[in-house]
């Protein structure tokens, strides 16, 4: 297991990145995190340990809004042109692996802009954790429009409790897609907590996430 942090240029802004490489690994996903913390948050942290412990190499970055500490997010141009500077970052770095991109909540629908909005190169898929449909409360689709442009295979992987996706909403989302798949996190609210006495499963939520995420990126590549 190799890891190493480093630093890529955002326009004139550098931002903190960090690679985690299994020795045996064959793909990477540049994995972007929410709009509530940076890549040291603890829940896209546990992400990444359970995917590298699958042999799936991971580079996490900082959006340049957590760089500055500002609690409001960047502007989709912004935001779009620092996944594009991390997934440049990680080829540079991992030229051999087959590349994913994706992210927690506001990262992974940023990812799903930059696909249309930057050239990105050979992207193999897209990995949404906790893709967020809409806001608490507010069911709609609207977030989800610019998905039926993209013609790569897709993961969404959404808690059960999200109430930032409402079931049968995201159901009909993916469902309008032609290769996408939906993966239910079970009792999972949006930022993974769980309901311990209810959730069918024994092992954490952060493994079942990685189980589902490493069949995907095993049958794209």
């Amino acid at each position: 297991m190799r890891a190493a942090t480093t630093e890529i240029a955002v326009g004139d802004v550098q931002v903190r990145c960090e690679l985690t490489r299994p020795d045996s690994a064959t793909a990477l996903v540049v994995f972007a995190h929410g709009a509530g913390a940076g890549m040291q948050h603890a829940s896209v942290t546990a992400i990444a340990d359970a995917l590298t412990r699958r042999d799936i190499a991971v580079l996490r970055f900082n959006f340049p809004f957590i760089e500055a500490s500002r609690k409001r997010v960047d502007a989709q141009p912004v935001a779009t042109a620092t996944i594009a500077a991390a997934v440049a970052h990680a080829r540079q770095l991992c030229p051999a692996l087959s590349l994913f991109v994706g992210g927690h909540s506001f990262g992974g629908r940023m990812a799903s802009h930059a696909i249309l909005d930057r050239d990105l190169g050979g992207v193999r898929g897209l990995v949404f954790c906790a893709f967020p449909l809409h806001p608490a409360g507010k069911p709609s689709t609207s977030r989800a429009a610019h998905l039926a442009k993209i013609d790569l295979p897709m993961l969404f992987l959404s808690g059960t409790r999200d109430a930032l996706a409402d079931a049968d909403l995201l159901r009909g989302v993916v469902a309008d897609l032609p290769n996408a798949t939906l993966v239910w996190l079970d009792t999972a609210d949006h930022g993974y907590r769980v309901q311990k006495r209810t959730r069918s499963r024994n092992d954490s939520v952060f493994e079942e996430l990685a189980d589902a995420a490493a069949a995907f990126v095993n049958r794209v590549c």
